[in-house]
């Protein structure tokens, strides 16, 4: 087997984050629904954008957040996603090569312009996601190169991309490169938003491609339409080699065949909950990835998010290497 050359490629949704602090009567007003993700058109993102406060941006999409932090965790890792040959475009691409991602993907020419998400956060540090996809959605199979998928440990795909007819096949042809290569596949399933849409074909993918699985309470009971979190943990454990579910505050449980781990959630101020899941699988995955046993990398995914989540924005602010270097237990 040739040597990796990545430790995390991921596959996702190519947006760029717009994140600005409001008050809860600003989501009354735009009839938003607080905590929730919804998808706007064209003309309602120029609208909201103009209304929003002043906002910071950056590369984002839930899979490019992940990948973001596990680079700054030390990690190898690379990225495919598609966006336009615009400015946002051009600011998405250099803000993930800044952030020590490797992103070779072609931009869409001709079509819809660079995916954005506009995100308000309340004072309780909820986050409220409006996102106008644009030209993400028009990522292909053609833009999943297998040589690319054989240079990583782990591919890790983003459930916000599976929408389109056109990204679930280039999801199937990413799995199946890494596992002809003998690389493992991921998958988060993002949000029960996503779960609810594909239920079905999200069953039948992780059950015969994915090895790693990704999923908070919401979306893992929704997924296997389950009333507890207890029994849809074990269909989980039977379906895959290594489930992953987070649960806030309680912290996460880790399934590897017949065994559970616990892993407590790290204290932390809550400013804004943007990324925790994206910045949990990171810090899992560089742990992973690095060899780590599975009690380790659990800790290093709560360490991640409870980092990520004490201050605005969905990437790491600070070097966390040392601490994560320092864990023994």
């Amino acid at each position: 087997m040739t040597e990796p050359t990545y430790d995390i490629l991921g596959i996702g949704n190519a947006i760029v984050d717009v994140v600005a602090a409001a008050e809860d009567q600003f989501l009354s007003r735009h009839d938003m629904h607080k905590g929730a993700m919804r998808l706007i058109d064209t003309a309602r993102a120029d609208a909201l954008y103009a209304a929003m406060p002043p906002g910071r941006e950056s590369s984002g999409g839930s899979a490019a957040n992940t990948c973001a932090v596990a680079a700054g965790l030390g990690a190898r890792v690379a990225y495919v996603g598609k966006v336009a040959d615009d400015q946002l475009g051009r600011v998405f691409r250099h803000d993930i090569n800044a952030a020590g991602v490797h992103f070779p993907t072609d931009p869409l020419t001709g079509g819809a312009p660079t995916a954005r998400c506009l995100i308000l956060v309340t004072p309780d540090g909820q986050r409220t996601m409006n996102t106008f996809l644009g030209a993400c959605v028009a990522l292909e199979p053609a833009d999943v190169h297998p040589h690319l998928i054989a240079l990583a440990k782990v591919t890790y795909l983003e459930g916000y991309l599976f929408d389109p007819p056109a990204a679930q096949a280039a999801f199937y042809k990413a799995a199946d490169a890494a596992h002809a290569a003998g690389r493992q596949v991921a998958l988060s399933l993002s949000d029960p938003f996503c779960v609810d849409r594909h239920r079905e074909a999200f069953r039948k993918l992780v059950a015969s491609h994915v090895d790693i699985l990704f999923a908070n309470e919401a979306e893992i009971t929704s997924l296997y339409e389950q009333n507890t979190f207890e029994a849809a943990a074990e269909m989980a454990r039977a379906d895959v080699e290594l489930a992953v579910l987070t649960r806030s505050e309680a912290g996460s449980v880790i399934l590897h065949e017949g065994t559970t781990l616990e892993i407590a959630a790290e204290p932390a101020r809550v400013v804004d909950t943007t990324g925790a899941g994206d910045a949990y699988a990171a810090g899992f995955l560089t742990g992973y990835t690095g060899g780590k046993p599975l009690s380790i990398c659990g800790r290093m995914g709560s360490i991640a998010a409870a980092e990520v989540i004490g201050h605005y924005g969905a990437r790491l602010t600070r070097d966390l290497r040392p601490r994560m270097a320092a864990i023994t237990h």
